[in-house]
């Protein structure tokens, strides 16, 4: 027999306790809507209640973005397993409006369209017992790029995001009427599972202690959300160590942080006394960026801290409970004060951020400690599933890359635009292409040709590199190989600024110069004044030998998904130093997940059937691109690799991740 008390927050009601077989213990959905729903989730009190019943909340964060919808019940189930009653996903606004006046919510057409239905996702959650904590942004952060704010915001030279500026405002106002208009029917008084909504994302870190934090912004979300049919629990979360300018009256205000439980959270108490202790956000490991050191945190100060918070009587969210991966390019990165690319380190495809459950979804020790933590503090003991079997995973055969290639010059033949002519140097989110939306993702090249180059001639590119650079002349590549992790500090690359490069001994008389640029994604973080970062070359002139060279073909390489699948005319070559498209074919009879390894290629990216895979780059962290089984199917798998320098002979494959840092 279990014995299952709960303490009304009612006073006239006393301990309710009740016997139950094992096998007849409640579900969270019938203990908390039992006799009807009459409220939602409560912070007028020093403890959550539910419905009128008191309540802690046991959370984990899941982001149905990076993780493909045919594992969704797969992650949930394991999260419920674990013994946590709720679930948290931030919602990228980069993806569901992908270009303006364009909106994909499961049925928009876009590249990420299977990615995308929300609500299918939402209902997953409830009908695996779990309750939802949604963080619609429009800023979320999460190491997404430009922390899911819409590259084409860039395009307004004026308007300052994450402020109260009426541009802003009214464009976060058209996107929030498409999105809540999908999440209010699901809020938990309306009998659905959505029980807090978070009024934008760590805005107090935006505060630069000169200028006032605009609380008038926040206030401003609100009134939107509340305007579309919004009325559960409002939230906000932040640091307590760094102050509580990112809040507002009348709004639950939470914690951000990894150690220091009772500091962080005797801040937050003296705060709001009277109110219950959220962690928003305890850090259960870190995130990687490439040539960094691969991100871990031991089993015990994850458990030690974590025991820590419940014995203060605080509910928490597991950031990360499982972490995924920042598929098709959309990897966020950190950025220096400034807007100038001083500083900046971009992130990881992989996403593990070494959770509880792994990026490919494997139990891990921390679960298992944390599944024993959540059951020795639980009170009342619901229904609970049996944990779900492990996805199998295989290491397909070595696969020769079959000299099947389209040079750089062969991408741009094909392109999907017309090259732009322009006298001057342009930032991807200035071309007037995707609607007038810009470009958000991939590579740009600034084509100069009938070009006329003296021996040792010095090629000098102003400001710096957003965020590399492969220099190419009649398709020859003349700038250095990324080798390891030093060489960032070298030409090509953002830790340069007004950088240079002989162009060596040789003469050349009319010749095409190409200067071919990286988006290695944008900031997710930070002050604001470090959002406004475009990609490209656009913060200063590129010169030979101190004359500027103008009038520009500019070429956006975007590797779109239909653009990809059409290309033609592959040719049968010997393998190549420079950048190059390579084809190869998986044939297999049997689909499961597994990983690419890419130790034998130095940099690029991975395209699978069409899918933006990954980015990969020898120098680390991360060696091997989690492929998951939907991805693939029976027979023939087209695996493309866009290769900027050296490639390999073959494509291997393995069971496991591999992290090492070159």
């Amino acid at each position: 027999m279990r014995l299952v008390c709960q303490l009304f927050a009612r006073p006239a009601l006393l301990l309710l306790c009740c016997l139950l077989p094992a096998n007849m213990a409640l579900t969270h959905y019938e203990y908390y809507t039992d006799g009807g729903i009459q409220s939602g989730l409560s912070d007028d009190q020093p403890n959550f209640t539910l419905n009128g019943k008191n309540i802690s909340l046991y959370s984990g964060a899941i982001h149905f973005f990076r993780v493909h919808p045919q594992y969704w019940r797969d992650r949930l189930r394991k999260l419920r397993a674990a013994g946590l009653n709720t679930v948290e996903t931030y919602v990228p606004w980069n993806l569901h409006q992908p270009e303006v006046g364009l909106f994909d919510f499961g049925d928009g057409g876009t590249e990420f369209e299977e990615f995308l239905d929300i609500v299918r996702f939402i209902q997953m959650a409830k009908e695996e017992d779990l309750f939802v904590i949604v963080r619609p942004g429009p800023y979320i952060c999460a190491e997404w790029e430009f922390g899911g704010l819409p590259s084409w915001l860039l395009r307004y030279p004026d308007m300052k995001i994450r402020t109260s500026d009426v541009q802003f405002v009214k464009l976060v106002e058209n996107y929030y009427v498409k999105l809540l208009a999908l999440l209010a029917p699901l809020q938990f008084t309306k009998g659905g599972p959505i029980i807090a909504f978070q009024i934008e994302n760590e805005y107090g870190n935006t505060d630069n202690k000169v200028d006032p934090v605009d609380t008038k912004y926040l206030e401003t979300i609100k009134n939107i959300m509340i305007t579309n049919g919004i009325n559960e629990l409002f939230f906000t979360s932040d640091t307590p160590s760094n102050g509580f300018t990112g809040t507002i009256p009348g709004v639950l205000a939470t914690a951000n942080f990894q150690d220091g439980a009772k500091n962080e959270l005797t801040l937050l108490k003296n705060f709001q006394p009277n109110k219950p202790l959220m962690v928003m956000e305890y850090w259960s490991g870190w995130f990687d960026h490439w040539t960094n050191q691969h991100q871990t945190r031991t089993v015990t100060s994850f458990t030690n801290a974590l025991e820590e918070i419940i014995k203060l009587n605080s509910s928490f969210n597991l950031y990360m409970f499982h972490g995924g991966t920042n598929w098709g390019l959309l990897n966020g990165a950190n950025i220096g004060k400034g807007i100038d690319n001083a500083g900046y380190s971009p992130d990881t495809t992989s996403y593990d951020y070494d959770a509880p459950l792994s990026e490919n979804g494997d139990y891990t020790e921390k679960y298992h400690k944390l599944k024993e933590l959540v059951s020795k503090h639980s009170n009342i003991k619901f229904q609970q599933p049996e944990e779900p079997a492990l996805v199998k995973r295989v290491a397909y055969p070595s696969i020769n890359v079959i000299p099947h290639q389209l040079s750089l010059g062969d991408l741009i033949a094909q392109n999907d635009v017309s090259p732009i002519e322009s006298p001057k140097l342009m930032s991807m989110e200035n071309l007037n292409i995707n609607n007038n939306s810009g470009q958000s993702y991939g590579y740009i090249v600034y084509r100069k040709t009938n070009v006329t180059i003296a021996s040792n001639s010095t090629l000098k590119i102003e400001g710096r590199i957003c965020d590399s650079i492969m220099v190419l002349i009649n398709g020859e590549l003349v700038s250095p190989i990324l080798e390891e992790s030093s060489d960032l500090n070298n030409f090509g690359y953002w830790n340069l600024k007004d950088s240079t490069l002989n162009l060596g001994a040789n003469e050349y008389k009319s010749i095409t110069l190409d200067l071919v640029v990286e988006n290695w994604g944008r900031n997710n973080y930070g002050l604001l004044d470090q959002f406004n970062q475009k990609k490209g070359l656009w913060q200063g002139d590129v010169l030979i030998n101190n004359e500027v060279l103008t009038n520009f073909q500019i070429i956006p390489l975007q590797f779109k998904k239909e653009w990809v699948q059409k290309l033609t005319n592959w040719k049968d070559a010997k393998l190549k130093v420079g950048p190059t498209l390579y084809k190869a074919t998986l044939n297999i009879d049997e689909v499961k997940d597994t990983y690419i390894d890419t130790r034998n290629w130095k940099k690029g990216i991975i395209i699978v059937n069409g899918f933006k895979l990954a980015r990969y780059a020898r120098v680390g962290p991360q060696q091997c691109a989690y492929l998951p089984a939907p991805i693939l199917k029976k027979g023939d798998n087209e695996i493309l690799i866009f290769e900027h320098f050296t490639p390999g002979k073959v494509i291997n494959f393995a069971t496991d991740p591999v992290f090492e840092t070159l």
